[in-house]
């Protein structure tokens, strides 16, 4: 073999392995976990490039810094095409996964938790101080809402479904409640055609109200029908509903946390001791099987319940029966204070 021919086989044998030392290192750098510690939530903005990708992850301390990171999105060129947003990485994700993750474009899920027996006041405060929620709204009031929502103030409480609401970052304040409006108006729908017959609701709204009181009123799934069916005889009788729950929500934020004897006769639109029928509105978000116990009460002559101490209510059907479960309760509770 000539000079010149082994020159040339030595050169060729030498990019070989240089070649094969750089796709081993690739590889093993691609392989490496990433350096955090704990689940990171890591943000790519838009228009991010390479360059700027490989930066912030060095930056924020997630890759270790390597002269790998190009070459690898050339070997692999899958994990080049990484999209904007917003992702949680996890401990122990390898470069690739990271890199994996970025191009399938899942961004991070948030979730935000709507109780229950929540008022609305309460819903706004929570998406203000949910993470990575985009705020449009410029305060938390009722008609700043309504306005974004294009619905009317004064319907709003009790027309959003209590839930867990996933979103992803910059998801808007109104496109949430939006979410939460829609849920709860086909609910009521499908609630409200299949109710049972000779109930003395005027619309579905009313309906509604029912349910937000029962929601208020119990929080033992196995006696929201019952609870519904006092509420239910008291209307058809033509008895005052007397439910505490509608006094506080008529005080707003008079309510100190006690009621007294003076809150139970003082008119406001809510107070169920001094109106007939329901009150105007809702006076909280029902729940599913609120809803559907208001739909459906169960058939009784039960006229009152009051707490038993227990966790539950003991129901009667005439006032001297009411009366006994009163002082049966009170004592309970003596009792109890006691221990």
């Amino acid at each position: 073999m000539s000079r010149m021919k082994k020159i040339t086989a030595g050169v060729v044998v030498l990019a070989l392995l240089a070649a094969a030392f750089g796709y081993y290192q690739v590889k093993q750098f691609a392989d490496k976990p990433l350096l955090i510690s704990q689940e990171t939530i890591y943000t790519l903005p838009a228009g991010s490039g390479r360059v700027v990708l490989e930066a912030q992850l060095e930056s924020q301390h997630i890759i270790p810094q390597s002269i790998w990171f190009g070459p690898l999105l050339k070997l692999e060129p899958d994990l080049a095409n990484f999209k904007a947003g917003t992702y949680r990485l996890e401990q122990g994700m390898t470069v690739r996964q990271l890199l994996q993750l970025l191009a399938s474009g899942k961004e991070a899920q948030f979730p935000v938790r709507f109780i229950e027996g929540s008022r609305l006041s309460e819903w706004l405060q929570a998406l203000r101080k949910a993470p990575y929620v985009k705020h449009t709204l410029l305060d938390d009031q009722f008609a700043s809402a309504a306005a974004a929502l294009k619905l009317n103030a004064a319907e709003l409480e009790g027309s959003f479904y209590p839930d867990t609401y996933l979103y992803t970052a910059n998801t808007t304040d109104v496109a949430l409640l939006a979410r939460a409006h829609d849920r709860m108006n086909k609910l009521v729908a499908e609630i409200w055609q299949s109710r049972a017959a000779n109930l003395p609701y005027k619309n579905p709204q009313q309906l509604v109200t029912m349910a937000s009181i029962i929601e208020k009123e119990t929080g033992v799934s196995e006696e929201r029908a019952r609870v519904a069916s006092v509420f239910i005889n008291r209307l058809r009788t033509g008895m005052k509903l007397q439910t505490d729950p509608t006094v506080i929500y008529g005080m707003g934020d008079n309510y100190n946390g006690t009621l007294t004897r003076k809150d139970l006769e003082t008119p406001t639109a809510y107070n169920t001791y001094t109106i007939s029928g329901l009150p105007p509105g809702p006076i909280a978000m029902p729940g599913r099987a609120s809803l559907e116990a208001a739909a459906h009460p169960e058939k009784t002559n039960y006229l009152y319940f009051v707490a038993d101490g227990k966790g539950g209510h003991t129901f009667t059907t005439n006032l001297a029966s009411h009366n006994r479960a009163v002082q049966a309760y009170r004592l309970a509770i003596k009792e109890k204070n006691e221990k």
